[in-house]
């Protein structure tokens, strides 16, 4: 069968959609129009959610690697049980390594707060341009090693402990999982939770194929990965920490979870990814939501595919 959107999704996304077809298009390598564009229309998405008053959002400060002080805010739920600890999620928003942060997506990371009780540490973690390479994992990871070091005040298992991200926080996640079993993180990360997570800085190449349904295209996969790698982009010289495709050994890493559209630029990498990390004897759990694209959640909050994927998120969310 040809694909084709999920008629349910396409009914409900359908005016979106329309929207952001018609909307111009950026040139190949404005990472800043890219970046306006991404805070009006995820702000315009996101207001539609709704709030979580039961969450409780507190900023702390810290140093990254470089010295250079970045924030993470953690979103705590009134009222749990803290009579021991609990587990956390420390958590990367997406953009595509140029945008977003993490008030721009603050209402979908409260709600998962309030529905499962886990406390969530978001980074404020530096965009590319100004932050290249591997300095966004960087930063992330000086959260993690920050996060170890006060988990006592937060009251947090550091046993229990996931990263987590989507698209472009999602390969930020799965770079940080790499990164704490190489720098042996102890004790390891308890699982990863890789919501269509941007791996593999070479998909920059049209695909035919899945060109008519792409919300995240080449040319904008093309300037995330130009903006994050810079002359690295052709050279070839790029850390697996930064573009977790190319790491040769994904043996140690943490429990996976990993989901993805069907009709998403990213589909391949992140099943290849999921291959690799079976067959490197990782426990995974892979879901492929059939016509859907990149983001559906957000562009189509209450279809039946949504409610299917947020709860074997959920599930993996509160089994670790």
């Amino acid at each position: 069968m040809a694909l084709k959107f999920d008629a349910e999704f396409e009914r409900l996304a359908g005016p979106i959609l329309a929207m952001m077809a018609q909307a111009p298009q950026p040139a190949v390598h404005d990472w800043q129009a890219r970046r306006a564009a991404t805070e009006v229309g995820f702000g315009a998405l996101m207001a539609g959610f709704p709030d979580a008053p039961d969450v409780v959002k507190t900023e702390y400060k810290l140093k990254s690697h470089d010295g250079v002080e970045i924030s993470v805010w953690k979103k705590a739920k009134q009222g749990v049980d803290t009579s021991k600890p609990t587990p956390a999620i420390l958590h990367a928003h997406g953009g595509g390594m140029i945008a977003g942060t993490t008030s721009t997506f603050t209402k979908s990371l409260d709600l998962l707060v309030s529905t499962t009780g886990i406390p969530t540490f978001d980074v404020e973690y530096r965009l590319a341009p100004e932050q290249q390479h591997t300095g966004l994992v960087e930063d992330c990871y000086a959260a993690l090693l920050w996060l170890h070091e006060h988990a006592a005040e937060h009251n947090v298992d550091t046993s229990r402990l996931c990263v987590m991200g989507e698209s472009a926080g999602g390969g930020i996640a799965a770079g940080l999982a790499l990164m704490a079993r190489d720098r042996n993180l102890s004790p390891p990360l308890a699982k990863q939770i890789l919501v269509y997570p941007m791996l593999d800085y070479k998909n920059t190449r049209p695909v035919p194929a899945l060109s008519k349904w792409l919300v995240w295209n080449e040319e904008a996969n093309l300037t995330g990965w130009g903006a994050l790698l810079g002359d690295r982009l052709e050279s070839g010289d790029v850390s697996h920490y930064a573009s977790p495709t190319y790491a040769k050994d994904l043996a140690g890493l943490p429990s996976t979870y990993i989901d993805c559209g069907t009709l998403d630029l990213f589909r391949d990498e992140d099943t290849d990814y999921a291959k690799r990390l079976i067959e490197a004897g990782v426990d995974v759990e892979l879901h492929l939501w059939p016509g859907v694209p990149h983001a559906f959640e957000v562009l189509a909050p209450t279809s039946s595919l949504t409610q299917q994927a947020s709860a074997a998120r959920l599930r993996a969310i509160t089994t670790f």
